[in-house]
């Protein structure tokens, strides 16, 4: 199975439009959606082409290719605009690995969920990184539409053979293989 992961769209149409590009240009299996889908924030700026009803619209379109994990930003009325369900987190089976996806300002690197876990896949921190630490995996596809710290709008490609985060032109930025 080939996961394409992206975090914190942030209610742009304009990056959100390149979601299904990537999927289709990675032959992707599945999009996770690690969180903070429609709203901007209050410490954000507006992201290009601001739109939370059009990224509704595209996400909604892609509801049978999607797990999407509930953010910090996101709300109640951002479920009754999706087709389709928030989690609070997600636990896959991954190449014999145990996964754990979620938006990560809970849960994350410094501290860790109850379960025992192989990689931790999360958002929030709009960086995106691949990390190893005391044997678990870390990896942060940083934010599509509003990267900090001088980051690019990334995603993560996950599949059998490695972890890859990558720009949103395709570029390789790091990689783990497994």
């Amino acid at each position: 199975m080939k996961l394409l992961v992206v975090s914190d769209i942030h209610g742009s149409a304009y990056y959100a439009e390149k979601i299904p590009e990537i999927f289709e240009r990675e032959k992707a299996d599945k999009i996770i959606v690690l969180g903070d889908l429609y709203y901007h924030g209050p410490r954000n700026p507006l992201t290009k082409d601001y739109s939370p009803m059009k990224v509704a619209e595209i996400l909604n379109s892609l509801k049978d290719r999607l797990e999407v994990i509930k953010g910090n930003c996101d709300a109640e009325v951002d479920e009754m605009i999706s087709e389709f369900k928030f989690k609070e987190h997600l636990l896959l089976e991954v190449n014999n690995m145990k996964v754990y996806f979620t938006h990560g300002h809970k849960n994350n690197m410094d501290n860790l969920p109850d379960e025992q876990i192989d990689m931790m896949i999360y958002g929030h921190f709009h960086t995106g990184f691949i990390v190893k630490k005391d044997g678990i995996i870390f990896a942060n596809p940083g934010s599509i539409s509003l990267p900090k710290d001088n980051t690019k709008n990334s995603y993560l490609i996950l599949d059998k053979e490695s972890i890859v985060l990558k720009d949103i032109d395709g570029n390789v930025i790091d990689e783990f293989k497994f």
